[in-house]
């Protein structure tokens, strides 16, 4: 995995110390409120605060006596940015926000920003956190009750766990691993598939997620066959990016067509995939306006550039690339 690549990759970034002792502290919240040093980053349907509208190069974060304190909130760790407004080891926490508690805070919606739309000109830190909080609100959001009982789960461990008040049982923050392959055949070419929930002329790296018993590099073969009916080998993994969308981690994997397979025989479903196509290298440098490329957030875009030798174009169109279920 050469630096070169994994610097390509914005949601890999990180400068904080998620300091997991302290999660474990009693009263932990009550301390950081008390905490005039400490920063909070407000999350309201999926989204933060920007400290400027139009330039959107940094995330707000306020003061731990701006909000409520009955919203659910997740201690991030310590900031280790050494550019930051913040000094190194300000403790942050993010929090979720009602919509009467984010219009109260700000009420111009053009100040809450998604991470795919700022993923690429944030800082490592705020990237990082970002990335980090969305996450785990987007955890909490989906796990509020006990899978065993229904009952509704308390939140402990500075917000990275839930417990059940009947029985005591734990759940904890979960990711999906999923895979993405960047295959290649005998004459460099890659190949590039077009999504049925995507718009037309979209086209990115055949995706999936990993099932149960399945090794990493399992996947990334069936994946490919099932959606393009081609035989691959030699999954090589390249590198990963977290994409809290709402809860998977991106496995890079290139791949090459196996020995006595037709790189013409492709097989689309129909269903998850409309079209497959592959494509030389002067074929991607050609196609601005013509196919609408994986956005600069996603890893798709990094392992393509890394595949290209260069950037792709800055004014190409730009979509974020995710996974589907296919057959996971």
């Amino acid at each position: 995995m050469s630096f070169a690549f994994t610097a390509r990759l914005p949601l890999s970034r990180h400068a904080v110390d998620r300091d997991h002792v302290r999660r474990a502290g009693e009263d932990l919240f009550e301390g950081l409120r008390a905490d005039a040093n400490a920063r909070v980053l407000p999350l309201w349907r999926g989204k933060a605060l920007v400290a400027d509208p139009v330039a959107s190069v940094a995330l707000r974060w306020v003061e731990p006596d701006r909000l409520p304190a009955d919203l659910t909130s997740v201690y991030l760790g310590l900031s280790l940015a050494e550019d930051a407004s913040e000094p190194v080891g300000t403790a942050l926490v993010a929090t979720i926000l009602t919509d009467e508690a984010a219009a109260s805070l700000e009420a111009d919606e053009s100040r809450w920003r998604g991470l795919r739309e700022l993923a690429t000109v944030l800082g490592d830190r705020d990237a990082g956190a970002f990335a980090e909080a969305l996450a785990l609100a987007n955890w909490h959001d989906s796990h509020g009750h006990c899978p065993r009982c229904g009952a509704p789960t308390m939140i402990e461990d500075g917000g990275w766990t839930r417990r059940c008040p009947n029985d005591g049982s734990q759940v904890f923050p979960r990711t999906d691993p999923a895979v993405i392959v960047l295959v290649t055949d005998a004459d460099g070419r890659v190949l590039l598939g077009s999504n049925a929930m995507w718009e037309t002329k979209r086209y990115s790296l055949l995706a999936g997620f990993v099932e149960p018993g399945e090794s990493l590099e399992n996947a990334a073969m069936r994946e490919v066959h099932e959606e393009s009916g081609l035989r691959v080998t030699d999954p090589e993994y390249l590198g990963s990016q977290p994409w809290p969308f709402p809860a998977s981690v991106m496995c890079g994997f290139t791949a090459r067509l196996a020995d006595g397979q037709d790189p013409h025989a492709l097989l689309p479903d129909g269903e998850e995939i409309l079209d497959l196509r592959w494509f030389s290298r002067d074929e991607i440098r050609g196609q601005e306006g013509e196919v609408i490329l994986p956005g600069r957030a996603s890893i798709a875009r990094a392992m393509l550039e890394h595949w290209l030798g260069e950037p792709l174009e800055a004014g190409a169109p730009l979509q974020p690339g995710e996974p589907h279920r296919g057959g996971a």
